[in-house]
């Protein structure tokens, strides 16, 4: 199968349906201590269970840094993204990588029947498409020498 034509629940299914949020009224602060805890570049922002936004590093740098505002007194919904592109689990990363380069965004939440259900970003798209190339050659490699099934 082309990596490309996967679907990202096959994504999720082995990197993990882990989703790192964070409320509205958390401190920009806080937001990005667990952006650093946790290795991601972006946290969704949940309010009564629903996606209200997305925040990222890029959000920190243009809407904190750059305005010269305190992150220890602004809160995640002064800077969150609320018009989060959001897509289903039986997209594939193909569909993904377009979305992502057309809106020019790295994170995309996965939804589905209203609840999210995992976190995607172009990293791992990308590492998706390169572990998939990798194995093809394999393949080929072992079908070329004759190590192949038959």
């Amino acid at each position: 199968m082309m990596p490309v034509i996967d679907s990202i629940s096959t994504i999720l299914r082995l990197k993990g349906n882990d989703v790192w949020s964070v409320t509205p009224e958390t401190l920009v602060y806080d937001a990005i201590k667990m952006m650093s805890d946790k290795h991601v570049g972006a946290l969704l922002v949940m309010s009564g269970g629903s996606l209200a936004g997305i925040v990222s590093e890029r959000d920190y740098a243009r809407k904190v840094i750059l305005m010269g505002r305190s992150s220890k007194e602004a809160q995640v919904r002064e800077i969150m993204t609320t018009a989060v592109i959001s897509v289903p689990p039986g997209d594939t990363v193909g569909d993904c990588m377009r979305i992502m380069t057309e809106n020019r965004i790295r994170h995309l939440p996965v939804v589905e029947d209203g609840k999210v259900v995992g976190l995607v970003s172009i990293g791992d798209l990308v590492k998706w498409i390169i572990s998939a190339h990798e194995n093809t050659i394999q393949q080929l490699e072992r079908y070329i020498i004759g190590q192949y099934p038959g």
